[in-house]
């Protein structure tokens, strides 16, 4: 054995990185922080480690057991949370259903993750009813639910959840195992076929809030995640843990809201009620707050919230903050837990343009991430602002793979990195700027065109709600953008208007030439993923089919 290995003691103790141990410090330090479901539940801290060991309690009387998988579907709730605790600490499996997937989709999910048991909200079980004959795997479930009365259904359940828990004990001794087992599954979203199933170990999703509390806590000022503020999610709990933040909130031991069932009301009245300080989202979410009376009615002036799953367009970024609100960017995906990159202020003396460009940036890496932007031979590209290639990444909080894919599990890891799909530049201050996806790159005669840049300068044109820019096949350019745009119903604009503002940009010389291509259509509605993110299959779909 080397010399300069560690001797353990035989009586020491090797501290396993497991969930529970995330569970430490904020019960000891403020036992009286308190934890809120909308306007109808309040718990402290001590009271919620209670009920984690009641629902523990709960399921291992009904039979779960290590390595069983237990799905939940359900809003975003102090239930949910319970959830991401007490079921990985049993050494179970934690399946975060997506309950905005087609029914087909989670009847795809919840047989490939092979679940033993599913929690699931009364709101849900019509979509459980249409499939529980074809359900192969699961032994029993448990019902949620915010009122009293007794739903329609002919699902038998093992109890109601807070029933069952009333009759637990609220003591329950975690044990130790190997901190790379599983601790949760879920499944992607916007992809080709079925969704495809990613994994986490209990080191992996505690390295990963570790880094993130360093990120997010050690900026002076700007987008600073501290012990005294007060967090809700925007982001839903089943997709990719609610980006991680409610493990980082609960390490940290903030007071919490979480709102139920999104609407832009509700979010507005618990931000103003609960003094809220601490969010996160896509840009759908906060326009549709933005597009809501209470959005300029309330003091937002103490509002962070970190924007992510597609770009933060300028004219979103400045309109937020000149109601007050600290906005900024963050950058990952399904497949890396997810959080990679803040676009962090650290810069004094910026001007309002230096200042938004930064902020709407995809961001400078977490620590232990080791971001590459490479070209197709696994080269990497010159940071010089301008060189492009795709994001390939390394940490160790990273999806191992596809759940039961080992094709498609290959094919994400080729060269020993996690190709991204994502198309960047970075700068000489180690900022990186997402100008695509690789799939969405718009390509006319033979030059690259981002999607993403056009988007961000018809945002910023008076009358435009929302844009998605995607491509369309030409036989004699190859391909051709085409900008879908719903208008604000306070503002007339023609595409007229818009066009000559982009010709505007490109006499300019900031854009492309091949951009006198673009041709404008308005539209009621842009088709979004489960998740909120403009799905531009199928726009390109859709569009294509029209225009043949």
């Amino acid at each position: 054995m080397p010399d300069n290995l560690i001797q353990r003691t035989a009586s020491a103790y090797t501290y396993p990185l497991l969930i529970k141990n995330l569970l430490q410090s904020p019960v000891v330090n403020d036992p009286q922080q308190e934890i809120i479901y909308r306007n109808q539940a309040r718990f402290t801290y001590a009271e919620f480690k209670q009920r984690v060991c009641r629902l523990a309690n709960t399921l291992t009387e009904i039979g779960v057991k290590a390595g069983d998988t237990v799905a939940v579907m359900d809003w975003d709730s102090h239930r949910y949370l319970e959830c991401f605790y007490a079921i990985p600490m049993l050494g179970a499996v934690l399946h975060t259903v997506n309950i905005r997937l087609s029914t087909e989709q989670i009847l795809y999910t919840i047989d490939h993750a092979e679940d033993d048991y599913i929690l699931v909200n009364e709101e849900f079980l019509p979509l459980l009813e249409q499939i529980k004959g074809r359900i192969d795997t699961v032994k029993d479930y448990i019902l949620l639910q915010d009122g009293q009365q007794q739903p329609e259904t002919t699902l038998t359940f093992a109890g109601e959840y807070e029933a069952l828990l009333a009759e637990s004990d609220d003591h329950y001794n975690f044990p130790d195992f190997d901190e790379n087992t599983r601790a949760t599954t879920f499944y992607t979203t916007g992809t080709t076929g079925m969704p495809k199933g990613v994994y986490f170990s209990h080191r992996q999703l505690v390295l990963h809030t570790l880094a993130g509390i360093a990120a997010l806590g050690t900026v002076v000022v700007h987008g600073r995640l501290h012990q005294q503020d007060t967090y809700m999610p925007m982001t839903p709990m089943f997709h990719v843990h609610a980006w991680g933040l409610p493990y980082i909130a609960t390490a940290l031991g903030l007071k919490q809201v979480y709102p139920g069932k999104y609407t832009p009301e509700v979010l507005l009245k618990l931000i103003d009620k609960e003094k809220v300080t601490f969010s996160h989202c896509v840009p759908t979410i906060l326009h549709l707050l933005m597009s809501h009376p209470l959005f300029n009615e309330i003091d937002l002036s103490n509002w962070k919230v970190l924007i992510g799953g597609a770009a933060l367009s300028k004219a979103m970024c400045k309109a937020a903050m000149q109601k007050g609100v600290d906005i900024y960017t963050g950058y990952g995906m399904s497949e890396t837990c997810p959080v990679l990159t803040l676009a962090h202020i650290t810069e004094s003396d910026l001007t309002e343009e230096e200042e938004l460009e930064i902020r709407c940036k995809t961001g400078r890496p977490m620590p232990l991430v080791e971001l590459k932007i490479v070209d197709e031979q696994m080269a990497e590209v010159p940071a010089d602002g301008e060189s492009v290639g795709e994001i390939v990444v390394r940490t160790p909080w990273l999806t191992q793979g596809y759940l039961k894919d080992q094709r498609n599990s290959e094919s994400l890891w080729r060269g020993g990195y996690l190709h991204t799909g994502d198309v960047a530049h970075k700068d000489k201050y180690n900022y990186v700027k997402i100008t695509d996806r690789i799939k969405d790159v718009i390509k006319i005669g033979g030059e690259w065109v981002s999607s993403l840049e056009i988007e961000d300068l018809l945002a910023t044109y008076q009358g435009v709600g929302e844009v998605a820019v995607i491509s369309l096949p030409d036989q004699k350019w190859g391909e051709k953008p085409l900008a879908l745009v719903v208008k604000r119903p306070e503002v007339e604009i023609n595409e007229k208007e818009l066009l000559q503002h982009v010709r505007g940009f490109i006499d300019k010389g900031i854009i492309s030439k091949q951009l006198i291509l673009l041709k404008v259509k308005f539209v009621e509605t842009i088709d979004k993923t489960s998740v909120g993110k403009i799905n531009k299959r199928l726009l390109r779909e859709m569009h294509t089919d029209s225009k043949s």
